[in-house]
């Protein structure tokens, strides 16, 4: 499980929650919060913005599960689902927290980080393309991969890894298109060739509007005939 070394601790908001009321919070070196989910009614808090750094921070980032202490009520496990970071100096300004229910599946998005050098690239002069960063799953909260490692060293040119491809344990089900392309090795030649046709302007509408126009006149004056 993707878990913290220390939990978060939150102490219950009173009065207006209104832009006064969070500027004072964060004076006092706080930031606002809300804790929410497991059947139980929202609850607003504040937490120590270190402690929230050192989660989002670590090799789990969002996806870790830790032990959420509120003051007076009754904690448990909880994740960090959004925060808003200041768009200038980045410091936090307020997190939305969720109560994890243990035995409960749930949905997490997990990056995808690739082993080794595939042998296409080695010696057979491919291009190493990784089309998906990370990938959509359900499982138990206890089963959340940090990270999914994909060794792709065998991969030969125009190999391919796809999502059904991926590394399987505990309660782990991947969502999505299990063809759907995860990585895949490429010759130069052929990203070449994709590029320039994605960098290819489109026909304007006008032309083709024009041709179907001159190709329904002579229809027309046939009809007139």
């Amino acid at each position: 499980m993707a878990s913290a070394i220390q939990g978060i601790v939150a102490t219950p908001r009173e009065g207006k929650f209104n832009k006064g009321h969070a500027r004072r919070v964060r004076m006092a070196g706080l930031i606002p919060a809300v804790v929410y989910g497991a059947g139980q009614p929202p609850v607003a808090v504040t937490v120590d913005p270190r402690a929230v750094t050192k989660i989002l921070h670590s090799e789990s980032g969002h996806n870790t599960i830790f032990d959420l202490d509120i003051t007076g009520q009754q904690g448990g496990k909880a994740m960090i689902v959004d925060w808003q970071n200041e768009p200038i100096k980045g410091k936090l300004l307020h997190i939305d927290m969720k109560r994890i229910a243990m035995d409960k599946m749930m949905r997490v998005s997990v990056p995808v980080q690739l082993i080794g050098t595939p042998v296409g690239v080695k010696t057979q002069g491919g291009i190493l393309d990784q089309v998906l960063r990370e990938v959509e799953l359900e499982c138990l909260p206890n089963d959340i991969p940090s990270h999914l490692d994909v060794d792709v060293a065998g991969l030969e040119l125009n190999g391919v890894i796809h999502i059904s491809d991926l590394p399987h344990s505990g309660s782990i089900k991947y969502l999505g298109d299990e063809k759907a392309v995860v990585a895949h090795v490429t010759s130069i030649k052929e990203t070449a060739e994709e590029a320039a046709a994605a960098a290819a302007p489109a026909e304007p509408e006008v032309a083709k509007k024009g041709k179907t126009d001159a190709a329904a006149a002579p229809a027309a004056d046939a009809k007139k005939k």
